[in-house]
């Protein structure tokens, strides 16, 4: 059976290249990707203006199962993400299952503000302070795997994030295969 990912789009303000960028090299990797709007499947503007039509409403699938939960930076989005408790209560589901939970830039701290441990993480660096002051160990690291939990840092991580998600999901061997063919120089 495949594996299914979940990336969650706030309503406005979520960081394109993470977003687009993720999913294309997951579903390169063999991983089926739904983009769940917080707002339905209206459109979503994102940080740089792009419009991107998810796929899914989060409320449809919120009762879904996945083998990982995404957030994507971006702002106002990760505040949005932050502060929404439907999405704290779906992160709570995951990690409670044992499943992986994913985010990057600064969606990092929608897992602090939804009480989402891990021993070490990382984020943007605007928000590195809060997470720090929340309790996290940091690292400067590209991308951060603690437990079940994985973070990395920003747009230009995209690609590291994503092919990282792949090895966790279907092995090294799969994600390292994706890297030639795309002309990827990590």
């Amino acid at each position: 059976m495949s594996k299914r990912a979940l990336i969650v789009l706030a309503s406005k303000g979520a960081e394109e290249m993470e977003i687009i960028i993720t999913g294309d090299v997951l579903e390169r990797g063999g991983i089926h990707v739904d983009y769940a709007g917080l707002d339905g499947v209206q459109p979503v503007d994102c940080a740089r203006n792009a419009r991107i039509v998810p796929s899914i409403a989060f409320d449809s699938a919120q009762h879904d199962a996945y083998d990982i939960v995404i957030l994507p930076g971006g702002q106002p989005g990760s505040t949005t993400l932050a502060e929404t408790p439907k999405v704290g209560a779906l992160l709570k589901t995951q990690a409670g299952a044992g499943k992986w939970i994913g985010a990057i830039c600064a969606a990092p701290i929608a897992l602090l503000s939804h009480g989402i441990k891990a021993e070490m993480l990382t984020s943007h660096p605007s928000v590195k302070d809060q997470l720090v002051k929340g309790g996290y160990n940091y690292s400067e690291e590209r991308v951060v795997v603690s437990g079940k939990v994985i973070t990395s840092r920003g747009p230009g991580t995209a690609f590291e994030f994503a092919l990282k998600i792949v090895e966790l999901l279907e092995g090294a061997e799969k994600a390292n295969s994706l890297i030639a063919p795309m002309l990827l120089k990590l």
